[in-house]
């Protein structure tokens, strides 16, 4: 099947399946199963965002993971577009194309990058890695040395997430070092909350003091700190003491916030939807197995019908039996073990769903929607993992 580029707006003035009439050929990027990508909600998160933090506080857009399954490209120029003044990712790679593709923004590479050739990559590119030891520092200062043009980084503390970072207790004699460093500038100075999302969790206020005594300690002696920034999407929305000079923000960029008690805080729109087409319909009779292993069995004379998505394309296995899909409107239950490229509704009860139609599995139709968090939870996971599931065989169409 031809699976056209990403992130070129291709959806604009592409009919709806009401609009096909029989006969039209249908787009070959619609013949099963696709993502909508919706920039006006990418560009309406990002200017939300904007107003919520204060005129000096700068916002990073993390669009690691290919923009959180939106679009890394689409993602960057959206974000930047709309007021955001710098850009996260998580490897060298996803690095690189962005500038490969134009984007010229201050690139904070958040994953660990130890390795020479890595280090290099960065000042070739003008990528900012993020330095966890001295080591890290050592090879920067002599990559910058020799290149003649300091390579700017960001320095990461660990204050309780136990992942990146060099120890708080350590960020001093870090600074230090890299104030004395010839070859190496300081852009940034972070560390990263491990409950944010809780809302009862003290340890956040003890990760921000860890923070807090490496800042004034370093403030004492004139360290440069350059910009120093500690919150994620849930301490952007949560407490407005986290947000120092920049904040980090993924979740709540793409519409959807973090934790339950932050819903209402701003007025996200999801920006992402998921389609399928139904290819098949057939009647079976009360008892009738479904799907491998026969795990479900019907109840009554039914009419199912098979949709054109499976876990190979990012529907999780773990939500057989347990997700609906929109039928204008209507939710249609999912029935039987979910397969690699197929699921079947049990379309009993919408008599219209006719071979060809389109239902929804994420987003909106009508008045009714089917979010991540939905998904996350049925599966016991998260809306980060269920938003990075699609893949790249999922055409991905981009709203304007």
């Amino acid at each position: 099947m031809q699976s056209l580029p990403p992130d070129r707006g291709l959806c604009a003035g592409i009919p709806s399946s009401g609009d096909i009439e029989a006969g039209d050929p249908i787009p070959s990027y619609r013949q099963r199963a696709w993502m909508e990508i919706d920039r006006a909600a990418l560009l309406a998160n990002t200017r939300a965002l904007r107003r919520f933090l204060q005129p000096r506080t700068r916002l990073l857009a993390v669009i690691k993971a290919d923009g959180y399954g939106h679009g890394a490209l689409t993602v960057a120029s959206a974000a930047l577009e709309a007021g955001a003044a710098e850009l996260g990712v998580a490897t060298l790679a996803e690095a690189i194309e962005l500038r490969q593709a134009g984007i010229a923004a201050p690139l904070l590479v958040l994953g660990s990058l130890s390795l020479p050739e890595e280090l290099a990559a960065c000042q070739r590119w003008e990528l900012m890695p993020t330095i966890s030891d001295r080591e890290q520092v050592r090879l920067c200062a002599a990559l910058g040395r020799q290149g003649g043009q300091p390579l700017n980084l960001h320095l990461k503390l660990d204050t309780g997430m136990t992942r990146l970072g060099a120890h708080w207790a350590d960020g001093l004699q870090l600074l230090r070092l890299i104030e004395q460093s010839e070859g190496v500038r300081l852009r940034g100075l972070y560390s990263h909350l491990a409950v944010a999302d809780d809302p009862h969790a003290h340890f956040t206020r003890q990760q921000q003091e860890r923070f807090e005594a490496v800042l004034q300690a370093a403030r004492q002696e004139g360290l440069n700190l350059g910009l120093c920034h500690l919150a994620n999407s849930a301490g952007t929305l949560g407490d407005r003491l986290l947000h120092y000079d920049m904040v980090r923000v993924g979740l709540a960029l793409y519409g959807h916030a973090p934790a339950a008690h932050l819903a209402d805080v701003l007025p996200l729109r999801p920006a992402m939807a998921v389609r399928a087409r139904v290819t098949l319909l057939r009647q079976v009779q009360a008892g009738t197995g479904v799907s491998y292993g026969s795990s479900f069995h019907v109840q009554r004379p039914s009419r199912l019908a098979v949709v054109g998505i499976g876990y190979a394309d990012g529907v999780p296995r773990l939500l057989s039996n347990r997700m609906a899909v929109l039928f204008r409107g209507q939710r249609l239950p999912q029935v039987g073990a979910i397969t690699m490229d197929q699921l079947m509704v049990d379309a009993t009860d919408a008599p219209a769903l006719s071979i060809g139609d389109v239902v929804t599995l994420l987003g909106s139709d009508g008045v009714a929607t089917i979010t991540p968090e939905a998904w996350s939870q049925a599966c016991r996971t998260i809306p980060w993992e269920i938003l990075c599931g699609f893949k790249h065989r999922l055409p991905r169409l981009v709203e304007n």
